[in-house]
């Protein structure tokens, strides 16, 4: 369950970073709140992940779905372009990510 709760809060950090980019610099309400919304059940899962899983395991996973996530919404929703040299290091984040979790013995 540790692992669900890690996985929500790294959807929950894409949801926010997302909903604060379409907040303008926090001037349209409706999507400031919704990163507010979004900041504190990402920390709140991400607080209960950590009861039983060690930090330096939740946390380098739980930024490694933000920024991957992130990545991929900016790209498919805001139009960023990545250069195909980044785009190797993308993969090697993911890589990493699902590395760590294959090697923990939570």
């Amino acid at each position: 369950m540790n692992w669900i709760y890690l996985i929500t809060a790294g959807i929950f950090e894409i949801v926010w970073a997302t909903t604060m980019k379409l907040s303008h610099g926090f001037s349209k309400l409706n999507f400031t709140i919704l990163t507010i919304i979004g900041m504190i059940a990402s920390f709140l899962f991400l607080a209960k992940a950590t009861k039983l899983l060690p930090l330096s395991i939740a946390y380098p996973i739980w930024t490694g779905i933000g920024a991957v996530g992130s990545i991929i919404v900016g790209v498919t929703l805001f139009g960023d372009k990545i250069s195909p040299i980044t785009w190797i290091f993308i993969t090697l984040l993911l890589i990493s990510i699902i590395g760590i979790k294959l090697t923990t013995n939570n």
